[in-house]
């Protein structure tokens, strides 16, 4: 069931062929996946007593395709909350209104890059149309390629990596990504640590 998501999440459609025909139905959606590392739920945590054995943990993980996870633009592992983050009076997080704000305005930017296109955010354009006609600063996929030619990313992954990036790019209000901003989408893809906080550049 989960494998059969990956045609419509690739091109936005579900396409039903029959004897009399095909049929051709609109189903664009956000996808998000929620999962425990292991079956106990506390592999990789310090001292939480994880005893799945590898080989449970590996056929537990398993359990989504590689042509699925390929479709997956953000990967977060999500740390257990803290005692201190739990019991405090006020929240660390940014507040929900400015957020949406800064998304509001990125969104502009994105929509103002498009006008004349069929095309209105980053995730709706072609991987060829973003290399060539939307370039981004010299250099800054050079770790992207990189990983590439070792078998990090494939090509689909190299072109959504580099959508991600846009979509960074514009919340940090720049023209156009530079190499922090690829290095960010890197690492929200393939979990690796780039050396680039996420905040870094928000505001330019």
């Amino acid at each position: 069931m989960l494998d059969a998501l990956r045609q419509p999440l690739e091109s936005g459609q579900v396409v039903i062929a029959r004897a009399a025909g095909v049929m051709r139905l609109p189903a664009r959606f956000l996808m998000v996946l929620a999962a425990n590392p292991c079956p106990c739920g506390r592999h990789n945590l310090h001292g939480a007593g994880c005893e799945c054995p590898p080989s449970v943990v590996r056929r537990y993980q398993g359990r989504l395709s590689g042509p699925l996870l390929d479709r997956v633009d953000l990967r977060v592992e999500v740390e257990p909350v803290s005692r201190s983050d739990l019991l405090a009076p006020d929240g660390r997080g940014e507040d929900s209104g400015v957020v949406a704000g800064r998304v509001a305005e990125a969104r502009a930017r994105a929509a103002e890059r498009f006008t004349g296109t069929p095309w209105r955010i980053n995730a709706e354009v072609p991987g060829h149309e973003l290399r060539t006609r939307w370039q981004s600063a010299p250099g800054a996929l050079e770790q992207a390629e990189r990983d590439l030619e070792r078998g990090l990313l494939t090509a689909r992954g190299l072109d959504r990596v580099l959508r991600v990036a846009w979509t960074v790019a514009d919340l940090a209000a720049r023209d156009r990504p530079d190499a922090r901003d690829v290095a960010v989408a890197l690492e929200l893809r393939t979990g690796i640590a780039r050396g680039v906080p996420f905040g870094q550049g928000r505001r330019s």
